[in-house]
């Protein structure tokens, strides 16, 4: 038997985020019984805690989607920590983060001390912003310009003629991103995918709010969309890992401020909400809300 807990992530509103499936005290489970319980959860995410093999780490995690394991993604990574730390993780005395650490009783860090997480991208650097957590945007795998060809057939996968990508790049941190940007964020709710079309693509769409015209209770900068058929999901409700590559993207080309608000999972009737910092270091964290929904046991 093994603790287990069902989290939201990227919304202070029940059940209006993405949930992520997290198995505790993971070790001795095999790669084939970790990839059959994601699968039999059929969330977009499911990740499992174990020992870290990095003394530097404070836990590691594996992630896998329903087709198979990612080295790294976003919000099971939020989900994670927050499960972690809600059954009584205690971070190292470290400076995750670039901030030295202490905790609170019951394992909650203190506003603006962090934790470190190793997974198969590396070790990346989490921490507590007021309320929220917030991880580093660990360094792209590929980035740089998308090919015509691709670009033609992600604009068929979408259902828009080529001329409404207004621009686009690779910002692949472990799941394969590539970021197309969209004329506004109408035109990115407006999208009606063909998963077929797009088939092992993973696709991030984004369009820019025009002033005064997001919800006014909170003014989000953008409107991201995440289609990832090849993963076993056909679009993720929301999506850390792509908002980590589109702020690095469109904050070092002038078109995002340093600080925003994003807005994600609105055409699936979901009201997620990513957090994005830059410090004058250049690093750029990703935040949002968690809430624990469901807690267990897994036996498998």
């Amino acid at each position: 038997m093994r603790p287990f807990r069902q989290v939201d992530v990227f919304s202070s509103e029940p059940l209006m985020g993405n949930p992520v499936a997290v198995v505790h005290d993971a070790d001795g489970l095999s790669d084939d019984q970790m990839a059959a319980f994601a699968r039999w959860t059929n969330l977009s995410e499911t990740t499992f805690l174990l020992t870290p093999t990095d003394p530097a780490a404070d836990y590691r995690l594996r992630i896998f989607t329903p087709s198979g394991e990612l080295p790294f993604a976003g919000h099971p990574t939020l989900g994670s920590a927050h499960a972690w730390l809600e059954a009584g993780g205690r971070p190292q005395s470290t400076e995750a983060g670039g901030r030295p650490q202490s905790t609170e009783a019951g394992g909650r860090p203190t506003s603006g001390e962090g934790m470190v997480q190793e997974c198969g991208l590396g070790l990346v650097d989490i921490r507590r912003e007021d309320d929220r957590l917030a991880f580093a945007a660990p360094d792209l795998l590929r980035s740089g310009p998308v090919s015509e060809e691709d670009l033609h057939r992600i604009a068929a996968g979408l259902g828009i003629g080529r001329d409404q990508i207004v621009d686009a790049q690779w910002v692949d941190n472990g799941p394969g991103w590539v970021a197309v940007l969209l004329p506004d964020a109408g035109a990115v709710l407006a999208v009606r995918p063909d998963a077929a079309a797009l088939g092992d693509l993973a696709v991030g769409v984004v369009g820019i709010y025009p002033e005064g015209t997001s919800d006014p209770a909170d003014d989000c900068a953008i409107e991201v969309r995440a289609f990832v058929g090849g993963l076993g999901v056909d679009e993720d409700p929301v999506t850390g890992s792509l908002n980590a590559g589109v702020a690095q993207w469109l904050t070092a080309n002038g078109t995002l401020p340093a600080t925003y608000l994003s807005s994600q999972g609105t055409a699936l009737g979901r009201r997620g909400r990513v957090h994005v910092t830059t410090e004058d270091a250049g690093v750029i964290w990703v935040g949002g809300d968690t809430r624990t929904t469901i807690v267990g046991t897994l036996e498998i």
